[in-house]
């Protein structure tokens, strides 16, 4: 009898959101961290809408939206079979079947339906300066090929139906990368500006945007997610602990 994920050594049981979920990773790799809950508080879904995340790893931000948002058809895009499988696992184990299924597919290639009410991702983004971490896993999973950006939202504009969003979190540093990859299709855009203290640089930046919209872009407020005793904030605890929302996108 061949052993359960949850039984493979290589594999960890983590608990997100204050343990509401409970999500298989691997030991090794990219691991799931603030910036899946972060994204998946930002996302303006309502139920029985069509939801994608690309880059889905092991479904830490989509089910964390699906924790949030009851009745949406979620489903989760992973172009590594095993981090497919494990998400796979992790929607069964946290009683999201039926709701949720995951594929693993290169979100670059989905074709043209306009059936999804909105799109979250996390892409790969360190810069190709930046040194590259030895483990092959995590390095894959967060060092961004040339292109990939602009690839990623090429393919959610091709997935979201007309009016749709696009949400993503990225590199503050690599801002002028986002805007210029949501200049075609995309507009009424909103960044959110995440600060890891005060006094500290943004080192995050929350980014909706709605498929085919007009509107100019608006900076919000920042969410810093320290305070200045470097405990969490009131409103990060509310977040990445209880699950709450972000209000984000533009009405």
């Amino acid at each position: 009898m061949s052993e359960s994920p949850a039984q493979a050594p290589d594999i960890t049981d983590d608990a997100i959101l204050d343990g509401r979920l409970r999500l298989l990773q691997p030991r090794r790799g990219h691991r799931f961290g603030h910036d899946a809950v972060l994204l998946a508080a930002a996302v303006p879904a309502q139920p029985g809408e069509r939801i994608a995340e690309f880059g889905a790893g092991v479904g830490a931000a989509g089910l964390a939206l699906a924790s949030r948002v009851p009745d949406i058809d979620l489903i989760l895009y992973e172009i590594d079979p095993r981090l497919c499988a494990l998400a796979e696992e992790n929607i069964v184990r946290n009683n999201f079947a039926g709701r949720a299924h995951a594929t693993a597919q290169d979100v670059a290639s989905l074709p043209p339906t306009r059936d999804v009410n909105h799109v979250l991702m996390n892409p790969p983004f360190n810069s190709a300066r930046l040194q590259p971490s030895p483990d092959p896993d995590r390095r894959s999973a967060h060092q961004a090929n040339p292109g990939l950006l602009a690839e990623w939202t090429r393919a959610a504009r091709n997935v979201l139906r007309d009016g749709g969003t696009l949400t993503l979190i990225w590199r503050a540093e690599g801002l002028a990368e986002v805007t210029a990859a949501l200049s075609d299709g995309f507009g009424a855009i909103t960044l959110l500006p995440v600060y890891p203290a005060p006094r500290r640089l943004a080192n995050r930046v929350i980014v909706n945007a709605h498929k085919g919209a007009v509107s100019p872009l608006r900076i919000l407020p920042p969410l810093l997610l320290n305070g200045s005793d470097l405990r969490p904030t009131p409103e990060a605890e509310s977040i990445l602990r209880q699950g709450s929302a972000l209000i984000v996108a533009q009405a």
